[in-house]
């Protein structure tokens, strides 16, 4: 196979590809078995016609369409690779010539990763961040390991509390009918949760084991349910039971039970240093978003916008796929909310362009800083990854692709890009919030202070939340858009 290239303008690149003879008679076998078996030939058992007969008949172009297909992702590939292209959409494709025992000429036209320039990356001025760990943050995270590590307990002795959980039968009806989803038997609902309908909860309050009460609630005007928006409905109720949350004690004992530590001083220092190293990577984190959001802002260059319709696609796949790990399916959520999948991808699109604009950044910036990325880097990346999947590190080179292989290595190289970015910074102290005026019969007298500007310590940085946003994977081989044939393709018979 060879290519010429013809033009590039801006970021579209326009070549030619010639596929041998050989070639193409590989995809027009492939096209005959897959078409030939869904024929109805005269004089033949169907899927049985001889592929000459049946170009004879329909003409050889029948079977064009399925044979490019067929070899072009491959051919592409090659192409690509030969021209050195880094195609950011999808091409399209033009038949030049073809026919069988010739050579196949395709012209293609693709939208490839702009040439893009960037402002001055070293000396960026970041704010400095730092986030101490307060008591109160600790003893929350200790409330919550007690919450997990509670028991419910059944008290029979007084009325339903805010905080309580009632376990209730209940049924709803407007104008005297009962409404489809609006009954329940056993439901432990969680009084001062504000799970149902405003009003709702408040009203069991009071109730005690076995009673049965009237709730009367109007539906708000913009819940999900068309029928019941606005109307008002009475729910017949029975309490069933009381239950209260019963906590462990908080002691020694309880530190013993739910962590390794053998003291409740010993757990609470843990906890303080795990949440110290959260909020040093939360520091970080928002120290290298804006050290790129800064950066971004001097880019300079034309970006294809099928670069950032194809990441607002994936940033809705993996909205999608959170939902599911939720137990929501993204059409009932579309219901709820009323959104088209159009109109998500449009939501994403700013979320979508910031994270292209990165990466293109920071490939600008390795590229500047002739950052390169040796085998063993990526080996050790590898085996950090099979750590974190609880695997052999072997075991995950084999499953791992060479196109993984190499996404690995553009990764890395934007970490080691925000690297250099960060090494170079100059970080800068917060603000100080300004205390509120006192009263004085004084003038009030204005004073200027100025910020203290320091050199960046280097530091060792882990890859930005932008950076991760921004993968641009190539590990699916793209299909032609459009193929044109020089003949028309008879339809087949059934």
């Amino acid at each position: 196979m060879s290519t010429k290239l013809i033009k590039k303008e801006g970021f579209t690149v326009e070549f030619d590809m010639t596929v041998s003879a050989e070639t193409f008679e590989k995809g027009m076998q492939f096209s005959y078995k897959k078409n030939v078996k869904h024929m109805n030939i005269p004089g033949f058992r169907k899927g049985k016609a001889p592929r000459k007969y049946i170009e004879r008949i329909y003409s050889e172009a029948v079977f064009y369409d399925d044979a490019v297909n067929n070899i072009f992702p491959e051919c592409y590939t090659e192409a690509v690779k030969e021209l050195s292209l880094e195609p950011v959409d999808m091409p399209n494709v033009d038949i030049k010539e073809i026919g069988s025992g010739k050579e196949l000429v395709l012209n293609v036209k693709v939208d490839v990763k702009p040439d893009v320039q960037i402002g001055e990356y070293k000396g960026i001025e970041v704010t400095e961040k730092k986030y101490t760990v307060k008591a109160d943050e600790v003893n929350a995270e200790i409330e919550r390991m007690r919450d997990r590590n509670s028991r419910m307990i059944t008290v029979e002795d007084r009325a339903v509390k805010s905080g309580d959980t009632a376990v209730i039968d209940y049924e709803g009806f407007v104008d005297g009918v009962a409404f489809a989803g609006g009954k329940g038997e056993n439901h432990e609902l969680v009084i001062g949760s504000n799970t149902f309908i405003p009003g709702f909860e408040d009203q069991i309050i009071g109730a005690k084991t076995g009673d049965e009460i009237d709730v009367n609630v109007t539906f708000p005007e913009e819940y999900h349910a068309e029928e019941l928006k606005g109307k008002a409905a009475v729910f017949k109720v029975k309490v069933n039971q009381i239950k209260v949350k019963e906590l462990p004690e908080l002691d020694d004992e309880f530190a013993k039970d739910v962590s390794e530590f053998d003291t409740l001083d010993a757990l609470k220092k843990d906890i303080k240093a795990k949440l110290t190293k959260q909020n040093e990577a939360r520091a970080k984190g928002e120290m290298e978003n804006e050290a790129i959001e800064k950066l971004v802002e001097t880019l300079k260059g034309e970006i294809p916008n099928g670069m950032i319709e194809s990441r607002a696609e994936s940033l809705v796949q993996d909205f999608e796929m959170r939902l599911s790990q939720q137990g929501m399916p993204l059409d009932m959520y579309m219901k709820y909310t009323g959104l088209t999948l159009d109109a998500m991808k449009q939501q994403f699109k700013p979320q979508a362009e910031m994270a292209v604009k990165s990466t293109l950044v920071l490939e600008k910036v390795a590229q500047l800083e002739k950052i390169e990325i040796k085998d063993k880097d990526v080996d050790s990346k590898i085996e950090e990854m099979a750590k974190s999947y609880n695997m052999e590190t072997d075991k995950l080179k084999e499953l791992l692709r060479d196109e993984d292989k190499e996404n690995i290595k553009k990764d890395l190289a934007l970490e080691k890009a925000v690297k250099v970015i960060l090494d170079n910074a100059n970080y800068v102290k917060e603000a100080a919030k300004k205390p509120a005026a006192k009263k004085t019969t004084e003038k009030a007298a204005t004073k200027s202070t100025a910020t203290k500007t320091t050199t960046a310590k280097k530091t060792t940085a882990k890859k930005t939340t932008a950076a991760k946003e921004t993968k641009e994977t190539t590990a699916k081989k793209p299909a032609a858009k459009k193929t044109t044939t020089t003949k028309k393709a008879a339809k087949t018979e059934e």
